[in-house]
């Protein structure tokens, strides 16, 4: 049985493979629809992507442009940004909500 493909070897396939692209272009287009209902819901000042697949330099290419037409007001201004401490920022962001001191 072969093996499923991981993201790297997928993003390098893009320009070459149709399957690679159509896949890409699906990532995109659902994480604009997800990202829609954040921007509708919450309106926030920017939004900062985090994870292994935040390396994908497409999705700050690519996605805010397929914000703009789907938001209410057809308009978005919500910056969609790389984060600033790798890709563990989530991580990280969750252990300093940790409570230095127990109450126990």
């Amino acid at each position: 049985m072969e093996r499923p493909a991981e993201l790297p070897e997928i993003v390098a396939d893009v320009g070459n493979d149709d399957v690679a692209r159509a896949l890409i272009d699906r990532f995109h287009d659902r994480l604009a629809e997800c990202l829609v209902t954040v921007v509708n819901l919450l309106d926030p000042d920017a939004i900062v992507i985090g994870g292994g697949v935040s390396n994908l330099e497409s999705i700050y290419e690519v996605v805010p442009g397929l914000l703009h037409p789907r938001v209410f007001g057809g308009v978005c201004d919500t910056p969609v940004l790389r984060n600033v401490h790798g890709d563990s920022s989530g991580v990280r962001g969750a252990a300093w909500l940790w409570p230095e001191t127990r109450s126990d």
